[in-house]
């Protein structure tokens, strides 16, 4: 025999509660608001990140949260040289692209695969290929 016991359901506010702070991470002059306090994580590490973390937070006499939070302030910054060193935003190189016939797009096939042109040039005009005897 079952016993189904049966509880309250819980209540909930119907209004969505706002985001704590909505921060543009691109930003250039990115600052944390330390005013509105810290949000507890949990991570897991491997052994090795573990170790390295606790080896660097003896090396600078800090404790092991203070390393992660400021390898996550350093990725946070955006670098000085991200507007003048950056390849992306060099000048585009020009390129004369590949010396083409000039029947290329119409006659592809014939360039592609080897088959008889479609199209001939009579009198400064494409016309149509007479087909070829035997076919």
């Amino acid at each position: 025999m079952y016993i189904l016991s049966m509880k309250k359901p819980l209540k909930y506010s119907s209004a969505p509660s706002p985001p704590d702070v909505l921060r543009d991470v691109f930003a250039p002059n990115f600052e944390i608001n330390e005013t509105q306090g810290m949000v507890r994580t949990q991570i897991y590490l491997t052994r090795a990140e573990h170790g390295f973390i606790a080896t660097e937070a003896a090396r600078r006499g800090e404790t092991m949260a203070a390393v992660i939070r400021g390898c996550i302030d350093d990725k946070m910054r955006v670098p000085e040289t991200a507007w003048t060193a950056n390849p992306m935003l060099e000048p585009t190189p020009s390129d004369a692209g590949p010396v083409l016939p000039e029947d290329a797009a119409i006659n592809h096939d014939h360039y592609l695969y080897g088959t008889p042109k479609k199209y001939l040039k009579k009198r400064g005009k494409w016309v149509l290929a007479e087909p070829e005897a035997g076919r």
